[in-house]
């Protein structure tokens, strides 16, 4: 019998196979975490059951927690994984040349970060708010610091806008969460987030809250 423990194929092979089964891994988290995203946003924290993720992803109880240590941690885990996205996301807006134009190009990204992501967008406006950081209790601490990162980088936004006389006076940090709160209230009244119904129109169109924050922080705008 040949000493297959030298045997140079094995290696490359054991290799594969470690990867398949990390890919595999990887994909059954993914679907676990997207049917947790549909089922929480929908229904709220305390409403799901871990059952009923499990259904919608066609896995069972068992096997969700062989990827997370509970429920708890399983609605943590939906927050780090969209919270890492949206915050790699924005940093290319901040492009540190155009205040103004950077204020808009935000507005847009977060609407669409959202209107790709309804259910989370669902949980987003359940259980944070713009005055106030998300809600410690559930969230990680990790999405926490995020959010309060994206608040500062804000507000640096409007000193150089302010600096460069495109936007107008006030402290920076209140305007940051002034424009956060626009923003949470228009998607609190986007169909694209709250509806079911995908022929549901718009209230009002982006292109008008455009408007919105041009009047409310644009210097030399008309009311």
């Amino acid at each position: 019998m040949a000493d297959t423990t030298t045997d140079p194929g094995l290696a490359p092979a054991a290799s594969r196979r470690e990867e398949r089964r990390l890919l595999h891994q990887d994909v059954s988290r993914t679907q676990l975490l997207d049917a947790a995203e549909q089922v929480f946003g929908r229904k709220g924290f305390h409403a799901t059951t871990l059952k009923e993720v499990a259904e919608l992803a066609e896995f069972s109880v068992g096997s969700v927690y062989s990827f997370f240590d509970s429920k708890d941690d399983l609605f943590r885990q939906i927050f780090l994984r969209r919270g890492a996205e949206f915050m790699a996301g924005s940093k290319q807006v901040f492009t540190g040349d155009d205040p103004r134009r950077e204020l808009h190009d935000l507005v847009d990204f977060q609407i669409g970060f959202f209107r790709r992501h309804p259910r989370f967008g669902l949980l987003v406006l359940r259980y944070s708010s713009a005055p106030l950081p998300p809600d410690t209790r559930r969230i990680h601490p990790a999405v926490v610091e995020g959010y309060n990162e994206s608040l500062r980088r804000q507000a640096d936004l409007f000193r150089r806008g302010q600096a460069s006389g495109q936007l107008g006076p006030g402290d920076p940090d209140v305007l940051a969460r002034i424009l956060a709160g626009i923003i949470a209230a228009y998607q609190s009244a986007d169909p694209a987030i709250v509806s079911d119904d995908p022929a549901a129109e718009e209230l009002l169109p982006l292109d008008e809250l455009h408007v919105i924050v041009d009047r409310t922080f644009a210097v030399g705008v008309a009311p």
